[in-house]
Formats: structure tokens, C-alpha cells, sequence
């Protein structure tokens, strides 16, 4: 749902979905209570023409788990005036006791936690920001993966290079020649194989987005607004407003941390306070690219080089660097939702005269740096 907070006294009848490719179980419920459980194709005309059948002109409100299935269901039953509600799995109340699981409780389980408010729906763009999404990186990240632990298995070191030049021309050129056995040969060149394929499609997705985002014009200047942000390039300010959706959802400044995973977790009781690590919520890697435009950040913006030394230095020395930048990205994320609620540049208040950054500040031990991807040239 969007644009308003969910009210089940507002609606008379729920109904949960449990949804596989090929079909949907659903229950319905109403205040009284049960009314009926059935298994039905997936098809969002025969749902709607179900309830319309059996309903009337009653107001019946969806609701469903997120997975594979997507948001074609959610788009269907939005475009058909119902409301529908997509809950995180994580986020969906169970007895701890529950030993028994079918399609059927799932869905009874959703029409009673939607019946009784207890369902929070996650953030579904609408279709013009669906547009923007790919999956080409996760494959290269998966394929440069797979020819590290081959080397690790066949106990052959990985070609030395610097931070950040790790999959280099020149490193892919001496995995090339790396002397080892046929078959090691074998398997890693058809992996490098793959991994120039991946590397090729990421580029195209790349060019095709760009010529997306420039074709819309909302696109195109909350694009560019982002890229006045210092540290905020176009690869991360395209992945931002394909992750964000529509921008007017965005309630208030705090809104977007929460939903990058970048707030702490909490478990206080009384008077104690116990704040531990980030909630790690959300897009894990959209929240790595903006911890490493933070990076860019703080070399560029005076005031946070200064927030991220002021949050070094509470902290141990071997976690210091870590935390100071997770919690630059959680400030660079309410520089995000400001420019992008007000629809405007951001412009620098003062500025705070700052020493640049040594290389002890910004690598400590056991840390790495991401190398940039195909047609990134920084963040």
C-alpha cells in the first residue's frame, strides 16, 4: 500500500496468500473470524473474479509473503483497486511452538496477522523504478568468488595486486598463465571465460540503464540532485532510485537508514541501553556501495573527514575505521533523503576546515577496499 498506513477497521475482509508459480492458497477471514480456505490457479483475474463472486461490494485487503514470485501479484491486485500488503518473511509473527507447515496455514497465519495489524509491508517501487533493477553484478561477484576458492582449494596463491586492483587486465592476464595442472587449467579458464561474459553483460545493463534513466525526466534529475552529494557518483545514485521507488514515499530523514540496515540494533530494558551492530536490513549490496561512497565522502567533505576522526576516536583502534564509516553512510543517508524530498542540489552549509586523511586513518588491519566495478570510475 501506498501513501497511508494500513487500518484494518477500515476493511471488512483479509485475505491471505500463500503464492508458488504455478497456483495461490488463500483464506479469508473477517472480524467474526474464518470464513473459508481454498487453492486456486495463479492468476489474478480468477482471484479478483473470486472475490467479487463471493464478496460483493464488500472492502477486502490482501496480503502476501515477498519471494520469487515477485510483484506481479501486487501490481495485479493494485491495478484492480485492492489493497495488498507484501510482509518481509522475517517480519511475520509465528507461535514458537508451531511445528506444522502447509500452504493452507500459511495463508490462515497471513489473514489473521493482516486481520489483526500485525503485518508491516515492505517497500515495493512502483513499475517505473522496477524498471531500473538488474542482476548481472551478483553473477560477476559470484564468478570471481568461485575463481578464488578454486585457487584456494588447488592450494594456489591468488596473483598479488594493490587494494582495489584485484581483477585488474593485468591480474586476469596472470591467471591466464598461471602454471597448474590440465585440468585446474581447464576449469579456471572456463571460469575466467565466464566472468569476461559477466563483465561484458554488466556493461551493457549499464549503458542500457543510463539510456533509461535519460529518457525520464523524474529519473534524470533525482540523479543528478544525488550526484551533488559528495561521494555519490552515477552507479550509486541510479541504484538508489531504483532501490527508493518513488521518492515521495520517503516520510522523513531517518526513514532511509532504517531501511538500508544502517541504524544500530537495540535491546534495552528499563534504564539500560544495549546498542549493538547495524540491522544489516535490506539491500546488502546497495548498503556496501554506499559505505564505499562514504569512502569518497570523507575525502572530499570536510565535515564528515571530521564526524568520521570524531567517532574514530571512541572507539578500539582495530574497529574504529569500521564503525566511523558505517556511521558516515547512515549520514550520508540523510543527506540522501533531504535532497531527494526537497527536489534540490545539496549545498554545502560551511565549510569545516579539515587535514586530509592519512593512510592509517582509512586502512586498518584485516580491512579491504571493493574495487570498482566495469564503467565505474568511482562512486
Amino acid at each position: 500500500m501506498k501513501g497511508k498506513t494500513f487500518k484494518p477497521t477500515d476493511y471488512e475482509v483479509f485475505g491471505g496468500l500463500d503464492v508458488d508459480k504455478r497456483s495461490i492458497s488463500v483464506t479469508f477471514t473477517n472480524h467474526q473470524g474464518f470464513i473459508r480456505s481454498l487453492r486456486m490457479p495463479y492468476s489474478v483475474e480468477h482471484l479478483v473474479n473470486h472475490v467479487r463472486k463471493h464478496f460483493g461490494d464488500q472492502k477486502v485487503a490482501f496480503a502476501y509473503e515477498a519471494g520469487p514470485t515477485g510483484y506481479g501479484l501486487y501490481d495485479g491486485l493494485v491495478a484492480k483497486a485492492y489493497p495488498c500488503l507484501i510482509a518481509s518473511p522475517s517480519m511475520i509473527p509465528k507461535a514458537p511452538g508451531q511445528r506444522v507447515k502447509t500452504n493452507r496455514l500459511d495463508s490462515r497465519g497471513l489473514s489473521e496477522n493482516l486481520r489483526g495489524g500485525q503485518l508491516r509491508s515492505i517497500h515495493v517501487p512502483c513499475a517505473l523504478y522496477q524498471e531500473l533493477r538488474d542482476t548481472f553484478v551478483s553473477e560477476m561477484v559470484g564468478m570471481k568468488q568461485r575463481i578464488k576458492s578454486l585457487l584456494l582449494f588447488e592450494g594456489i596463491e591468488f596473483p598479488p595486486a594493490p587494494a582495489g586492483r584485484q581483477w585488474s587486465f593485468m591480474v586476469k592476464d596472470k591467471l591466464r598463465k598461471l602454471e597448474c595442472s590440465k585440468t585446474v587449467r581447464f576449469k579456471l579458464d572456463q571460469l575466467l571465460d565466464s566472468l569476461e561474459f559477466s563483465e561484458k553483460q554488466v556493461l551493457k545493463a549499464t549503458r542500457e540503464i543510463r539510456r533509461f534513466c535519460r529518457n525520464d525526466a523524474e529519473l534524470s534529475q533525482c540523479i543528478e540532485y544525488l550526484m551533488t552529494i559528495p561521494g555519490i557518483g552515477w552507479i550509486v545514485a541510479s541504484q538508489l532510485v531504483a532501490r527508493i521507488g518513488d521518492w515521495r514515499e520517503l516520510k522523513n530523514i531517518r526513514q532511509l537508514g532504517g531501511f538500508l540496515g544502517l541504524v544500530p540494533t537495540e535491546n534495552s530494558t528499563g534504564e539500560r541501553t544495549d546498542r549493538g551492530s547495524i540491522t544489516h536490513t535490506g539491500d546488502g549490496r546497495l548498503r556496501s556501495k554506499l559505505i564505499q561512497a562514504s569512502w569518497s565522502a570523507i575525502r572530499q567533505d570536510g565535515e564528515l573527514r571530521e564526524f568520521f576522526r570524531s567517532v574514530c576516536r571512541t572507539h578500539a583502534r582495530h574497529l574504529a575505521s569500521i564503525v566511523a564509516i558505517v556511521a558516515v553512510a547512515r549520514k550520508l543517508s540523510v543527506r540522501i533523503s533531504v535532497v531527494l524530498m526537497k527536489q534540490r542540489p545539496y549545498e554545502v552549509r560551511q565549510k569545516v576546515r579539515s587535514t586530509p586523511l592519512t593512510q592509517g586513518e582509512t586502512s586498518p588491519q584485516g580491512t579491504t577496499r571493493r574495487q570498482a566495478e566495469p564503467g565505474e570510475k568511482n562512486s
